[in-house]
């Protein structure tokens, strides 16, 4: 992968197979676009949950030509996964759709009008 990935765990410990998990599949946003400069991702387990296990959620910031664009975010409101690969995957599904959609309406603003003569 060309793009930097930087990878920040709270409130879990960082595991290889996490880390090379989480790698991985920013590897694959490149299919998307291949002039991403910049990609962090942050695994957290914000609330300890005694009876029901841990409840993970994942942020992702992406930096492409002209724009930061950001998947998940810190509220109390965010969707929260007890399985952490499923709460990655999920995540990563919606960064690509993220990707793939500025993309497009990059290309779209970039093609030239017709001119009227």
């Amino acid at each position: 992968m060309k793009t930097p990935v930087q990878i920040t765990f709270r409130g879990i410990d960082a595991s290889p197979a996490i880390n090379d998990h989480v790698r991985r599949r920013a590897a694959k946003l490149e299919t998307f676009s291949n002039r991403m400069m910049r990609c962090h991702v942050a695994v957290e387990a914000p609330h300890h949950r005694q009876k029901h296990g841990e409840a993970y959620r994942v942020r992702i910031e992406m930096s492409v030509p002209g724009a930061d664009l950001v998947v998940g975010n810190r509220s109390s409101s965010d969707p929260v996964r007890q399985d952490l690969y499923a709460a990655i995957d999920d995540a990563f599904d919606d960064a690509g759709r993220v990707l793939q959609d500025h993309v497009q309406h990059r290309r779209h603003d970039a093609k030239p009008h017709e001119q009227h003569h």
